[in-house]
């Protein structure tokens, strides 16, 4: 059985077992794709079958793509790294930092400097997500920003509410997973006065012939969208309305203006892939460049100290593997034998960054490879706990292991 025959029986039995709705899965190699598949259903109920050009919710693959738009407008000297963000943001001055994330939102101390554009493109600035953390800070997070995706808050409300949150570190002290890129994409839009969506399609999207990716999905296309499934309380799999923990809501009002830069997009496998293979600037590929190669190598080099690597933690577990560390927007292999799958396991250089809804890349520009596998693996947090959709994060791992055969 051929790699490509393996990676589509390994969906198949997901689907059949109930742990997937389906997933799609794509290979980029030697100049072209070498394994696609799209299984299982886009509406399950009705039998309606998954396709190559599916549209998902890609959730946290959205950051990569905010972070390359930022890249490219650092090149056009909008922006340096070092330049404080009070100089588009002054509702970022003056801000506290708490002695302890599950503490009281006064129990804070002076941040000893302003955060940086580098510090949002490494989430070294004190920034989270509050559903991360027990106590009051959860609560503020949701009153102050509205959902974590699809939020009823302005643009300029919405910054200025996350301004009004104690951070939970200094600026630049540690990696802390969180809005931070949400920022980054609002204070891009600010600086150039349109909206998110807008500079995207300029950037990114038009130029990579990407016209299935957005923050919404256009009436015609909307046949197209995957359906969201997630679990009920006995890990079943069910259909879902709304993303986790209210995150989007059912159809995104034409009126709705902020857009998530951390995680809002819908894209395709086609799409993606124009995308991730700006990540192989390599000799004998048909390169797709949108920024020099010097701005790419700052962009894919480790930057967080050894320190900052071992104390990263994600809802209690450690963020990063040993061999994997992270650049500017995206997690970077540094040692390929201690690398793990989920940040991206290839040579050294290698990139990627998963979502939380299941969706899975990356570029390996030592073999000039491309993997991606999307899905809508929607898991509530308490679900997670009782270990509903863990076959769906698995099936990553899967697809990684018999993706060089294909």
């Amino acid at each position: 059985m051929t790699g490509q025959e393996q990676i589509a029986a390994m969906l198949d039995r997901l689907v059949a077992a109930g742990e997937i709705a389906g997933a799609a899965t794509l290979v980029w190699r030697d100049g072209r794709v070498v394994q696609h598949a799209a299984v299982g259903w886009s509406d399950r109920e009705n039998q309606v079958p998954l396709r190559r050009d599916s549209l998902f919710r890609i959730a946290s693959l959205t950051k990569p793509v905010t972070a390359m738009a930022a890249m490219v407008l650092m090149e056009r000297g909008r922006f340096r790294l070092e330049d404080p963000i009070i100089d588009i943001a002054p509702e970022f001055a003056g801000m506290r930092v708490l002695t302890s994330p599950a503490g009281a939102l006064d129990d804070t101390v002076p941040a000893v400097r302003a955060i940086t554009f580098e510090d949002l493109l490494t989430h070294r600035a004190g920034l989270t997500y509050g559903a991360f953390h027990p106590g009051p800070l959860a609560a503020a997070h949701a009153a102050a920003l509205g959902g974590d995706i699809d939020s009823v808050m302005s643009p300029d409300a919405w910054i200025a509410g996350l301004a009004s949150l104690p951070l939970v570190d200094q600026p630049g002290a540690g990696f802390h997973y969180g809005h931070s890129t949400d920022l980054l994409g609002q204070l891009l839009a600010r600086m150039e006065g349109v909206s998110l969506g807008t500079l995207l399609h300029r950037l990114i999207f038009q130029p990579l012939g990407m016209a299935d990716t957005g923050f919404t999905v256009s009436g015609l296309k909307r046949d197209r969208r995957a359906g969201l499934y997630g679990f009920d309380p006995d890990g079943a799999l069910k259909r879902l309305a709304v993303a986790p923990g209210g995150a989007t809501v059912e159809d995104r009002p034409a009126d709705m203006t902020y857009e998530s830069g951390g995680a809002g997009l819908w894209s395709t496998l086609d799409d993606y892939l124009a995308f991730a293979r700006v990540f192989l600037d390599r000799p004998g590929l048909d390169t797709l460049r949108l920024v020099r190669p010097e701005t790419l190598a700052l962009m894919t080099t480790n930057r967080l100290t050894a320190d900052q690597r071992a104390r990263a933690t994600t809802m209690g577990m450690p963020t990063f593997a040993p061999g994997n560390g992270f650049g500017l927007g995206v997690a970077v292999v540094t040692d390929p034998d201690s690398a793990a799958v989920m940040h991206g396991k290839g040579g050294v250089g290698t990139v990627g960054w998963p979502g939380a809804y299941g969706g899975w890349w990356q570029a390996d520009p030592t073999d000039g490879s491309v993997m991606i596998l999307l899905q809508h693996n929607m898991v509530e947090l308490e679900g997670l706990m009782k270990g509903h959709g863990l076959a769906g994060y698995g099936a990553i791992q899967q697809f990684h292991s018999l993706a060089p055969a294909a």
